[in-house]
């Protein structure tokens, strides 16, 4: 099978390339303006099972003689920006029905994949698909939506996100998009009524926490145009309001961005899109933080029972691999046809031809995991609630620890740093002094969802407050010892469940994590006990405290129970 990749050699035609290179059965066509290029990209690639063939192709040059040339069997054009393709933008649609090629593209601009359908009659003529949009947003978001909203009576409200990781390495072509479109109004649905939006000039925070893994950073993200501001209406028409939003960081790039969004929308600069290379340029060189990004879906509506409903998916990516997800619908979709498994012609958003389990099959085997989160019911425990579907992983040991349990017993032992400093920090925290082996009772007492934890280690008692986190602090386990707050992510692997620090404050103000201490803290289970292990530090002052042991719930008459929790107020 022949697939010719226009912009076969820049971001997003690479990446297909680089998800199908391994296909036994395609001839991959590089192709673009530049026949130099092409074949340096196809010699880089090395060796490759699919056999890859650079050529020249132009958009604005004779189609029909390009076409005839190389005779592909399907056509991906991953050029652009769509939005900019002005009053020919569908030459290369009208030339693939013409010659009967299959044709689909990566188009990001609402208004470009909404306007394919009207190619819709000659396209089923001619017994060819054209899809549109062959890209996260709309393909990825409408397969999710459909997953969560599986059982669901009414889908009220539709909203996602994507935030890149800052070393991702955006193209040319999606800035100029980007700076095409911001702070001009498009068309969205909004509370029920169709009004306009201003992309780059709305905003919510979001925190990206797949269940059981390491969240992204609390990210500010803003509307931005893209397909499924149209095409998940034509889907799901009772959605009163669907919003799609990009978080990019670092955030301080992010708001410079905004206020220049703002400037277009108050109508004192036309447009945006002679900063695009600047925009550029800055976006790819100024680049600091976590080499992590993710993507959230977000359903809210009404159940089958009559009741509210409110579910999430949620997507990180480590690393390298973020960027390949929005070429992962192209690859879906030749692997598809490769079985015999072609779409069914017809001009459309592609945005029923892949389904998650196509996407659950190429994130398999790289640094992408997803989870789903149901926030409707109220009234979970503190530890289930953050940990989503995530939580029934875990051993049984654990669970047990963390729903239900009133006072659970073991022994431990405990060291601490013999340093003025640490021994210092060790009695400002009220840390238990030093001993090789001492009994160890915990209590714990549920407010809601907020928990106090009362430690006694021999004579010593200590306690500390455990709560969810707010705001930037959302989707962390928050402790509190007096003044000081730490937020933790929870982190669920095999018969393990860490307590990663991401955020400190003292008295609700936020401190920097270069001045934190160094914690590494855990739950297992070795010999069917449920074992604990705390150890903090801090570069100044080496170890403050090191205590680890086990800990089984007690099992004593609840009269026996109810008398301790009154004698300790």
């Amino acid at each position: 099978m022949k697939l010719l990749i226009v912009g076969g050699y820049g971001t997003f035609g690479g990446r297909i390339v680089q998800l199908l290179e391994n296909e036994p059965g395609l001839e991959l066509i590089i192709a673009g303006r530049s026949l130099a290029r092409a074949e340096a990209y196809c010699k880089g690639r090395g060796a490759t099972k699919a056999r890859l063939v650079p050529a020249t192709f132009d958009r604005d040059g004779d189609l029909g003689a390009q076409l005839a040339g190389v005779l592909p069997d399907i056509v991906a054009d991953a050029s652009g920006p769509f939005q900019a393709y002005g009053e020919g933008r569908y030459r290369l649609v009208d030339a693939c029905i013409e010659v009967r090629i299959h044709y689909l593209d990566l188009a990001d601009g609402s208004d470009f994949v909404a306007g394919v359908s009207a190619f819709d009659a000659a396209a089923k003529a001619a017994g060819v698909m054209v899809l549109s949009g062959v890209s996260s947003f709309p393909v990825l978001t409408a397969a999710v939506v459909r997953r969560l909203s599986a059982g669901m009576a009414r889908v009220d409200t539709i909203r996602g996100g994507i935030a890149p990781s800052p070393f991702a390495g955006v193209g040319e072509n999606v800035i100029r998009a980007i700076a095409s479109y911001a702070g001009r109004p498009v068309r969205l649905r909004r509370d029920g009524s169709p009004t306009e939006g201003y992309p780059l000039t709305e905003q919510t925070r979001y925190t990206i926490a797949p269940p059981g893994r390491m969240p992204l950073r609390n990210t500010l993200f803003s509307l931005v145009d893209v397909p499924d501001l149209r095409a998940l209406q034509a889907l799901w028409p009772e959605a009163k309001t669907i919003w799609m939003g990009a978080g990019p960081v670092p955030e301080v790039l992010h708001r410079a961005l905004i206020g220049l969004a703002w400037l277009v929308r108050a109508g004192l600069v036309r447009s945006l899109s002679p900063l695009a290379p600047l925009m550029h340029w800055a976006t790819n060189r100024l680049s600091w933080g976590e080499h992590r990004g993710g993507m959230f879906v977000e359903v809210e509506g009404t159940d089958a029972e009559g009741g509210p409903a409110r579910r999430s998916w949620q997507l990180l990516a480590e690393g390298d691999n973020g960027p390949l997800i929005p070429a992962m619908a192209v690859a879906a979709i030749i692997r598809k046809a490769l079985d015999g498994r072609m779409p069914g012609p017809g001009a459309r958003a592609a945005v029923r031809d892949v389904e998650l389990e196509d996407y659950e099959t190429l994130f398999a085997g790289k640094t992408i995991h997803t989870g789903f989160r149901d926030d409707t019911s109220k009234g979970k425990d503190l530890y289930p609630d953050l940990l989503g579907d995530a939580w029934k992983s875990l051993p049984a040991e654990i669970r047990a620890m963390h729903e239900g349990t009133a006072i659970a017993e073991g022994r431990a032992s405990v060291e601490r740093g013999g340093g003025v400093l640490s021994r210092l920090a060790a009695r400002m925290a009220d840390f238990p002094p030093g001993a090789a082996d001492v009994p160890v009772k915990v209590r714990f007492v549920t407010d809601g969802q907020r928990e106090t934890w009362i430690r006694k280690f021999g004579a010593h008692r200590f306690s500390s407050r455990q709560f969810a986190g707010r705001r930037r602090s959302e989707r962390l386990l928050c402790e509190r010892f007096g003044p000081l707050a730490f937020a933790m992510a929870l982190v669920a692997s095999e018969n393990r469940l860490s307590l990663v620090l991401r955020r400190w404050s003292f008295l609700g103000l936020p401190l920097p994590m270069w001045l934190c201490p160094r914690s590494k803290a855990y739950e297992t289970v070795e010999d069917g006990r449920f074992r604990f292990h705390v150890e903090i530090s801090h570069p100044a002052a080496g170890l403050i405290v090191r205590y680890r042991g086990w800990l089984e719930p007690a099992r004593r008459p609840a009269a026996a129970e109810m008398a301790e929790a009154v004698s300790a107020g």
